[in-house]
């Protein structure tokens, strides 16, 4: 039997931050063919994404779809990688050190922000250990997905689930599920369309984009379509939008199921047969730009638009590090936070040290 996992760095009367874990979907290592295998390979075989039944799965998704795909995804991150590597790592990395920042000076008992990536690296796991190295012993895991689903959030709490049944000291643990009507949030996706509003101009309508799932997930009672729909809802609210001025869709549909309607790249089809020649796309589903935003949306979907006769389809960036967003997620985990020592007790030095030697005269070594 593997022995669970210890705490070795433990030593009685030291600080014991509060832990925030933040996750998002993931990234190949590198815009290679190999790299966008290995990322494939762990992304598409997880039973929450692709739900059918693994005697049927696998051996498709191994002698079919891994020899097929990577190739073409490869392609597709070359076009958005840049110099310093994958856009979604890069903006993750920016949010995770925002974080730290804004709650180290909100937290008095200190506060340690790691990121943690549910395929790729850095892994949930290897998160998950470095918060135990700094001596955590209370973690909120806050998922960047606004919007809940069973192949996103519960993904990931999945894999927080599967590291802490390795541990023999499990911390205290609380979760975000989602906070798609969080009115923070609403107000940072409000204010970064009127700031591209303010730069380029309106456009003739509005489309708010949300990556898509098969709707026989929804069917099953997964929320995500409802959550969409609110966060969408309140979205035109804020921004004063009449129904005729904004539409919302779904994107990133893989397979030949159907998913949840109407598709992104068809309606900006038919709006370009019916004569619109500027659309303006925000995607409030995603916390950072990745992939799915920045190859899918502003390259490919603009592509087919102005094929089409449109003048330009005009996506608006993703929240990313945003002062107004890193200001909302600072609030969402200080209000999950709240009863926890760390938020109202600072470190104090001198408890610390009459801990450490009560426990030497116990007989421990620190």
């Amino acid at each position: 039997m593997t022995p669970y996992l210890g705490s070795p760095e433990f030593k009685h009367g030291a600080t014991t931050p509060l832990g925030v874990l933040v996750c998002n979907l993931g990234t190949p290592a590198a815009p290679t063919t190999g790299a966008v295998r290995r990322y494939l390979a762990e992304f598409l075989a997880d039973p929450r994404v692709v739900e059918l039944p693994r005697l049927l799965w696998l051996p498709l998704l191994h002698g079919i779809i891994l020899n097929v795909r990577p190739r073409r995804s490869a392609h597709a991150y070359r076009t958005i990688w840049s110099e310093r590597g994958s856009p979604l790592m890069l903006h993750s990395e920016a949010q995770r050190d925002g974080l730290q920042s804004r709650l180290a000076e909100q937290v008095p008992g200190g506060v340690v922000v790691a990121l943690g990536m549910r395929y790729g690296e850095p892994s949930i796991a290897s998160a998950l250990r470095g918060l135990a190295q700094a001596n955590v012993r209370r973690v909120l895991v806050l998922p960047l997905y606004p919007q809940y689903s069973a192949p996103s959030t519960a993904s990931v709490l999945d894999a927080v689930s599967r590291e802490l049944m390795q541990w023999r000291w499990v911390p205290e643990l609380r979760t975000v599920n989602d906070y798609h009507a969080d009115p923070a949030y609403i107000a940072a996706l409000a204010s970064s369309v009127r700031e591209h509003w303010a730069t380029h101009g309106r456009g003739e309508r509005l489309m708010m984009s949300f990556h898509g799932i098969p709707r026989s997930y929804f069917l099953a009672g997964d929320p995500y379509y409802c959550q969409c729909q609110a966060t969408g809802r309140l979205l035109a609210e804020t921004l004063g939008l009449t129904p005729g001025e904004w539409i919302l869709t779904f994107q990133s549909r893989f397979g030949r199921e159907p998913w949840l309607q109407p598709y992104t790249d068809h309606t900006l089809e038919a709006m370009a047969r019916d004569g619109l020649k500027r659309i303006d796309v925000v995607c409030p589903g995603f916390a950072a730009d990745c992939l799915e935003t920045l190859e899918e949306i502003a390259i490919q979907n603009n592509d087919a638009f102005v094929a089409l006769g449109g003048t330009a389809l005009r996506y608006i960036p993703a929240l990313n590090a945003r002062a107004d967003h890193l200001d909302a997620l600072s609030s969402l985990v200080l209000r999950h936070c709240q009863g926890w020592p760390e938020l109202t007790r600072p470190f104090d030095a001198g408890e610390a040290a009459a801990v450490a030697a009560r426990a030497r005269t116990l007989g421990a070594e620190a």
